[in-house]
């Protein structure tokens, strides 16, 4: 199981607030005692924060909001001790626009480095600044045009994402070299692998003369959807092999237990099998967004109810399609996503713990390495920011500029970042119920949310009925018993709007799994003819409610794991 720390958000050591490394080297205890086996560390390098840290200027340093290289060094050192592996984040698609390179890029046309970057001049007949001279239509994913013009040198550079985050490009040999420099540094300082951030954009589409297609136009217009041209390119696994090859490949032979994951927006089932199949040498994993997409409609920005018949089939597309070759990642929240309780449970009073506690089993129990993003444990909610002012991301705040700009109703606006902004994963983790919860003495940077006087940690660790305690039981289930953990899966009900129910089986050994996802009880006997027999036999290996028995209807967000009759050898 992989626990994603969002060092800004974590734990903070100094009272500046603003979570660091010593904060939390201070808190691997927790981690170890749920169970964790690697901490995926969100960027912690130099970095103007322009994108909290998603910005690097340096990939060989430690930001001083954060610490120094020597208490990198020291947590590194804890999370071996306490048995855990420790994964950095790898941005390597786009820097900062203050990283050096950048600089050197942008310092002339005939830089060394200028190739390094995506520069072009503005479209034939037109002046450089002028409407529609950009050399694509393209959108960026934070609002606004793809490109930027350098007014010194009279050409635009490529952002996928901020401006202050040019694209590298990694067409030029010097620039993959440069990378997996930067990647065997750290591996020689002792890291034991890499989520490597939408790493399936470094390969564009480039015509033969140099030039990048214009994508169909968004709505009305005048910008277009590029993504065809960057998303899963066409030199995307030549990168990704040379990377394994020139960089892991010989540590791995030498017995080094690395792990490697691909963020990648858009991939496909077909895709990721050739991305993660052990015998092509390029990823252990991928991150795909199939799944969290589907209560989104032309973008994020537009939210739309979630069919649990469609997260069936979106889930069950992927086990199937990777049960012979490949490897799942397994994930309902992250720092890019609003919190999984509130967006595909029920945060309210009655039902907030069960459907934490559900979802949780529901994800556990499939197949693949499971990722739980700091807080989710808890049970964590979105934050109920009520202004404009209350959010602190780049994506959120240009996206209500933007809105705004267009003559958009500013409360609609507002309803919508309620629902779907990245700042709800960023509140500071609820360690206790005092006035910061427990994460500064000082002033956080972002609001603590206000529920945390009833929902934190030091509350549920000696409660045997947290969500918290919840976790660490699905944890030991996953080390304990081999079925989980690798076994094949059956998705059972698949019509069914309300019950998602799989089986997972291994040598003879076969679970059920009956997760309840609403707010309402579903009788159990009319499901009969489309499960498993042996239910009346069963014995429960796992329940989110008390009093869980095999043949009792579902309760309004129950989870049951049956260890189905007659199924032990």
């Amino acid at each position: 199981m992989v626990y994603q720390v969002y060092p800004r958000s974590f734990a903070d050591s100094d009272g500046d607030g603003i979570g660091d490394i010593p904060g939390i080297t201070a808190h691997l205890d927790h981690l170890t005692d749920l169970g964790v086996d690697v901490l995926w560390l969100s960027p912690v390098y130099p970095s103007p924060m322009d994108d909290n840290g998603y910005d690097i200027s340096d990939y060989r340093g430690i930001d001083p909001s954060f610490g120094t290289l020597a208490d990198f060094d020291a947590l590194l050192e804890a999370v071996h001790a306490r048995g855990m592996k420790l994964v950095m984040d790898l941005v390597v698609n786009h820097t900062s626009d203050e990283h050096p390179w950048f600089a050197e890029s942008r310092a002339s046309r005939s830089s060394p480095r200028r190739d390094w970057y995506w520069w072009r001049p503005p479209r034939e007949g037109m002046a450089p600044g002028a409407p529609g001279a950009e050399p694509t239509n393209w959108a960026s994913f934070f609002s606004g045009p793809a490109w930027t013009l350098d007014e010194a040198t009279g050409e635009y550079y490529l952002h996928l994402f901020s401006a202050k985050q040019p694209d590298l490009d990694w067409e030029v040999p010097a620039v993959r070299a440069a990378v997996h420099d930067v990647v065997r540094w750290w591996l020689d300082r002792g890291v034991d692998g890499f989520r490597m951030d939408v790493i399936n954009m470094v390969s564009k589409d480039v015509a033969p003369d140099g030039s990048l297609r214009d994508g169909p136009v968004l709505g009305s217009g005048p910008l277009g959807d590029g993504s065809a041209s960057f998303l899963t390119g066409p030199r995307i696994h030549e990168f990704m092999a040379e990377m394994h090859r020139e960089v892991f490949a010989e540590r791995i032979a030498a017995g080094a237990q690395l792990l490697t994951v691909g963020e990648m927006p858009g991939v496909t089932v077909e895709e990721a099998r050739l991305f993660t199949d052990p015998a092509r040498a390029e990823l252990d994993m991928v991150f795909q967004f199939e799944h969290v997409s589907l209560d989104q409609g032309a973008s994020k920005w537009e939210p739309r109810p979630l069919r649990m018949r469609d997260l069936k089939a979106s889930l069950g597309r992927w086990q199937a399609g990777l049960a012979e070759t490949g490897w799942n990642s397994l994930y309902l929240a992250n720092h890019d996503q609003p919190r999984s309780v509130s967006r595909f449970g029920d945060d309210g009073p009655e039902h907030r713990t069960a459907s934490a506690t559900c979802l949780a089993t529901l994800l556990h129990l499939h197949r693949g390495t499971p990722y739980v993003y700091q807080g989710e444990e808890l049970g964590m909610a979105n934050a109920p920011f009520a202004s404009i002012t209350d959010y602190r991301d780049v994506e959120t705040l240009n996206h209500h500029r933007h809105a705004l700009a267009a003559g958009e109703d500013e409360a609609a606006v507002l309803a919508v970042l309620a629902r779907v902004s990245r700042d709800h994963a960023r509140t500071p983790v609820q360690w206790d119920a005092s006035e910061h919860a427990g994460f500064t003495t000082g002033t956080p940077w972002i609001a603590v949310n206000p529920d945390h006087t009833e929902v934190n940690a030091a509350a549920q660790r000696d409660d045997p009925t947290s969500v918290l305690a919840h976790y660490r039981r699905l944890i030991a289930l996953r080390h304990a018993e081999p079925v989980v953990a690798t076994g094949d899966f059956t998705m059972l009900l698949p019509e069914h709007e309300q019950v998602y129910a799989f089986t997972r089986s291994l040598d003879g050994r076969e679970l059920l799994v009956l997760c309840n996802l609403g707010s309402t009880e579903v009788p159990l006997d009319p499901l009969r003819a489309d499960l498993p027999p042996g239910l009346a036999g069963a014995q429960v290996l796992l329940g989110n409610l008390e009093g869980a028995a095999p043949e009792r209807d579902l309760r309004p967000w129950e989870a049951r794991v049956l260890d189905l009759a007659g199924s032990r050898p």
